[in-house]
């Protein structure tokens, strides 16, 4: 293994005329091959002799009194080259480069400057033949390999850039397009749920109204919560008052005006008949407020005085009010003497009324009208405002306050103010109504205002008065006498309990009775029937007027004794 390769297959001559051409390494070619160059030849100053068979190729340069000096050849031949013959017996081979029998180690560099090669193989000669053609001598290390610019690749790197932003601005849209998709179905779908969900809280999604109905009927026969306070609009200028009731149910979620007639039959604190408009200007709020109590059975929380400036005032803050107008209502400037050329109110559909406009509407009663004609344009004004206040009951409170009235105590401004947020927000439903409660010619409640206005819309049953409240007395006068009523009322004032007039009976009957709806009532019946000086066999559980706890029919058999 350790044997040279020698790429110069031939024999070396010991004629000087026969010596090869000597090369030096100059490189390495692209396979990792070396290169050579041819020697200029030189003068031979030493006469090699002719190497015997069996002799090595190395010379010993350090051996002294042997031979004379030659130049040495490099120990590492790849090719295998022919080494001058050494006379004398043959060295042994060392690969140290030392000489057998001389004791002497001959060191030989690795690489030498230059090299005596003979030949190379004919597959190597390639460098050696530029050479000698002319071709001009290169170095590996004279070679550096530049990158040629090219005048394409610009543009190549260009269009790659523009292909590949194009194609993330697509993706980036379709991305865009998806998420807006996404967020438009989830908003309808909660839009759709949210409607859905406020249809049937409100009671208005179609497919539902059996079931609604059962629910607001069971509501109806139920116990049912409703807030009620009483208005009086005061006319400074033409005088007369206009009363209604303002009535929240919360149970049923219905908003209603009961307009009140001036002739309705009241009894004052001392238990004297009168009627609510002489009420109203004599009692002041409190007693009118009992008073009503007592004849309808309701609860009523406060009172609002609304002159008439305020209602103007209160039209104009909330921005005037559309109404459906009945009659022109002329202007009353003409009364003074200045003549009208046109109606201040025309009468039409939606027609738009401002403060003063609203003012002259509401207390409009044309010659020859009932007074109730009158009442029903103020119940339009009421709900017209009602339908323009705020439904926040802040704001709303805001709107009461810019009135600057003085109200009363019972009612105090934020509470009217969040009163009437609850009816605004009933009237703009559509869930309010206007309701007058009918009376007949002497004051007293008929059947129909019993069945229609006090059960229904009022109350429907008379609340369990306390435990130390009166007990409350309806007298229906059928005995064809009308001043046998008010013995009876006496009789019952000074025993203690409340007297209710429930009208007259149509016709006359023989005898009396004395009825209770409600068990816990039978012995109050009976306390009724002696004070009223009637046979306690008149007493028999049954329907009873809506206002009272304890029902009487006047018969003939009654004198007005004890």
């Amino acid at each position: 293994m350790n044997d040279r390769y020698d790429g110069y297959s031939g024999s070396y001559s010991g004629d000087a005329s026969n010596t090869s051409d000597q090369y030096e390494l100059v490189g390495y070619d692209e396979y990792g091959q070396p290169v050579y160059r041819q020697v200029p030849q030189q003068p031979a100053q030493y006469e090699y002799p002719q190497a015997t068979q069996g002799q090595g190729y190395g010379y010993d340069p350090y051996a002294t009194g042997q031979q004379p000096p030659v130049p040495s050849y490099d120990t590492y031949d790849p090719y295998g080259a022919g080494a001058p013959a050494q006379q004398g017996p043959p060295p042994s081979y060392d690969p140290y480069g030392a000489v057998a029998g001389t004791g002497q180690q001959q060191r030989v560099e690795e690489q030498t400057a230059t090299a005596h090669i003979p030949a190379q193989a004919a597959s190597r000669t390639e460098p050696a033949a530029r050479e000698r053609d002319g071709a001009p001598e290169y170095r590996t290390e004279q070679f550096s390999f530049v990158e040629e610019p090219d005048e394409n690749s610009e543009d190549v790197i260009d269009w790659l850039k523009f292909t590949e932003s194009r194609t993330e601005r697509r993706e980036e849209a379709r991305r865009r397009g998806r998420s807006r998709v996404v967020a438009l179905v989830v908003v309808l779908v909660l839009c759709v749920t949210g409607g859905v969900g406020y249809l049937w809280y409100a009671g208005k999604l179609p497919g539902f109204g059996s079931a609604d109905s059962g629910k607001g009927a069971a509501d109806t026969a139920g116990p049912q919560n409703r807030d009620v306070i009483v208005v009086h609009l005061h006319n400074t200028k033409g005088g007369g008052t206009s009363t209604a009731l303002l009535v929240n149910n919360t149970t049923t979620k219905q908003g209603t005006t009961v307009l009140l007639p001036n002739s309705l039959a009241l009894t004052d604190d001392e238990g004297s008949a009168t009627t609510l408009g002489k009420s109203v200007g004599g009692d002041g709020s409190s007693g009118t407020r009992d008073a009503i109590d007592t004849v309808l059975g309701t609860d009523v929380e406060g009172t609002w005085r609304l002159d008439t400036p305020y209602l103007n005032n209160l039209v104009e803050l909330v921005g005037n009010i559309d109404i459906d107008t009945n009659a022109d209502v002329p202007d009353p400037a003409a009364k003074s003497g200045k003549k009208a050329t046109s109606p201040l109110v025309k009468k039409g559909k939606q027609q738009t009324l401002s403060g003063p406009m609203a003012v002259a509407y509401a207390t409009y009663r044309a010659p020859g009208e009932s007074e109730t004609a009158q009442l029903m344009r103020f119940g339009q004004v009421m709900q017209g405002v009602l339908r323009k206040l705020s439904s926040d009951p802040h704001a709303a409170t805001v709107t009461v306050q810019s009135l600057a009235q003085i109200l009363d105590p019972s009612l105090g401004e934020k509470d009217l103010g969040a009163f009437l947020a609850k009816l605004a927000d009933r009237a703009k439903g559509g869930d309010y109504k206007t309701a007058l409660l009918p009376v007949q010619q002497d004051g007293t409640l008929s059947e129909q205002a019993t069945d229609s206005v006090v059960k229904d819309v009022l109350g429907g049953t008379v609340k369990n008065p306390g435990k130390d409240a009166s007990v409350r007395v309806g007298i229906k006068n059928a005995t064809g006498v009308k001043a046998r009523t008010e013995k009876a009322r006496v009789s019952l004032v000074n025993g203690g309990y409340t007297f209710v007039d429930a009208g007259t009976g149509t016709a006359a009957q023989a005898a009396s009775q004395v009825t209770y709806q409600d068990a816990g009532r039978k012995q109050d019946a009976v306390e009724v029937a002696k004070t009223l000086g009637l046979p306690t066999s008149a007493v028999r559980k049954g329907k009873t007027v809506a206002n009272a706890d304890v029902s009487v029919v006047l018969g003939q058999n009654y004198t007005g004794g004890q």
